[in-house]
């Protein structure tokens, strides 16, 4: 292993991670983690990209029995490697603080490319993901299907159920979770730093998601593990982000199941450097606040129903925000099937976006509403059973601005799909396969299947799936009752005074 040791040293030393005077610590701290008592001299360094260079030792160190043969037991190994070569909190905070200072998108710059150096973002992982857009009459939406996450393989499922449950850290948010070595169901985070921010007065922390949906896909978290809620400090919160950060957007998940996000146990936002369709869409409906005629505002042109804000003055748009907020959470229409709540358990919620419009300040808040029935177990506004077969997880964030996040099954299954098409097989005797029948059966009626044209059909059919799920979050459809229902609510929140 003395080539893989050289190399992963030298690679540490051209991405900036350490200084060349490091090198002979570093050398030794990596026999340290391998268990190793020496190194000799390599005359010549054949070049290799980190992953390889990564699974080379990792593997070593399965073959010698210091690292178990599963994919969790070897992310923890070679995260124990590249955390012996990552900066200290302190030089990464300093770094970043002194190029906010000349520039905050230099920092973010800077910050971004460390995190993929630093192997917490795993470039080769994310390269796997199956990215495409849509075209339609809400604009260009982004589908994905996920493949930088790793499944767990069956070895590994059974580690965690033996290993010992902690609360420490209490979640993968909490900032605990800088430096600690992980465990067989807790993700290693030695090479993962973050930067402490101040919004709104409070300590909060900021760092990249390690899966990267998107463009510098960033989280802001709270100092302190507290549940999500959507309050007037969320609108101060998330505008003085962009205050500090305006070629960033920011947004936030609702508070509540079914609508909310994935972690709903610790307080966050998640935004980054990307134009989603969500932001590029108009409004198509004016509204006029009354007390607030300075705020540009209306209904967006947008399958999940939305209301736009847009004004200089942030105070006045936290204002109004707040307004409909309070509002929305207590509003009950059953005539459109709108609940504040049943036998005391609250549906409605916003999941709001914050950006800047050049000088201004926007927001738009998405009006969320999580109730069942005995037809729609899984939510009214949830993507219905008929689009199970292409996406049933919850519709947060990052789908309501436009990006699917689509299973890693996906991938497999739509390429199945094509053979199974061209080969005019029964689809309905697949096990794995069956789910989409009716779905193909219909595109048959609209395509002749082609080896040319199949694969993009399959894609572009998913992104139509896609916008249709949106569709049915929207608690108000695109109808003219629709509409008549959601100026209903506009009226509410104008004829109350003070929320």
């Amino acid at each position: 292993m003395d080539t893989e040791i050289y190399l992963l040293v030298g690679y540490a030393i051209q991405a900036g991670l350490i200084e060349p005077c490091d090198r002979t610590w570093a050398i030794n701290r990596v026999l340290e983690v391998m268990q190793l008592d020496a190194i000799g001299e390599v005359m010549t360094l054949q070049m290799l990209e980190l992953p390889e260079i990564l699974e080379r030792l990792t593997q070593n160190a399965v073959e010698r029995g210091i690292c178990e043969d599963n994919q969790v037991a070897r992310d923890l190994f070679d995260t124990k490697l590249m955390g012996a070569l990552t900066p200290a909190p302190h030089e990464v905070r300093a770094k970043f603080s002194a190029l906010y200072q000349l520039n905050p998108a230099a920092a973010t710059d800077w910050f971004y490319k460390f995190s993929q150096d630093t192997n917490y973002i795993r470039r080769d992982r994310i390269a796997k993901d199956k990215k495409w857009k849509y075209a339609c009459e809400y604009g260009t939406l982004d589908i994905t299907i996920n493949l930088s996450k790793p499944e767990k393989d069956p070895k590994a499922i059974a580690a965690a159920k033996l290993a010992l449950q902690s609360g420490y850290p209490k979640c993968q948010l909490c900032a605990e979770n800088e430096g600690y070595a992980g465990r067989m169901n807790h993700p290693a985070r030695q090479n993962h730093r973050i930067i402490p921010v101040t919004i709104n007065k409070s300590d909060w922390f900021f760092q990249y998601s390690p899966y990267v949906y998107y463009n510098e896909h960033c989280i802001v978290f709270s100092g302190v593990h507290t549940p999500m809620k959507i309050t007037r400090a969320t609108f101060e919160k998330l505008l003085d982000f962009t205050q500090q950060f305006p070629h960033y957007f920011v947004g936030s998940n609702a508070g509540l199941p079914i609508v909310g996000g994935s972690i709903l146990s610790h307080n966050h936002f998640q935004g980054g450097h990307y134009t989603f369709a969500m932001a590029e869409a108009e409004i198509e409906t004016p509204l006029c606040f009354k007390g607030y005629e300075d705020i540009e505002a209306g209904i967006l042109k947008w399958p999940v129903s939305v209301i736009r804000l847009r004004c200089e003055n942030r105070d006045r748009l936290i204002n109004l925000a707040d307004k409909i907020n309070q509002i929305w959470c207590g509003y009950t229409d059953e005539s459109a099937f709108i609940f504040a709540e049943t036998d005391g358990e609250p549906h409605n919620a916003i999941t709001p976006i914050a950006r800047r419009r050049g000088t201004a300040f926007e927001l738009d808040l998405a009006l969320r509403n999580n109730i069942t029935t005995e037809e729609c177990p899984m939510g009214v506004y949830h993507p219905h059973a008929d689009k199970h077969h292409i996406k049933k997880e919850n519709i947060g964030l990052i789908e309501v601005m436009g990006l699917a996040v689509l299973p890693a099954r996906l991938n497999k299954e739509l390429a199945d799909l094509k053979t199974a098409i061209l080969e005019n097989r029964d689809i309905r005797a697949d096990e794995i396969l069956a789910k989409h029948a009716d779905w193909v059966d219909e595109l048959k009626k609209k395509y002749t299947f082609t080896e040319e044209n199949t694969e993009e059909i399959l894609q572009q059919e998913t992104g139509k799936v896609f916008m249709q799920v949106l569709e049915d979050a929207g608690v108000y459809k695109r109808t003219a009752e629709g509409k008549a229902a959601f100026l209903r609510f506009a009226d509410a929140v104008n004829q109350e005074e003070n929320a």
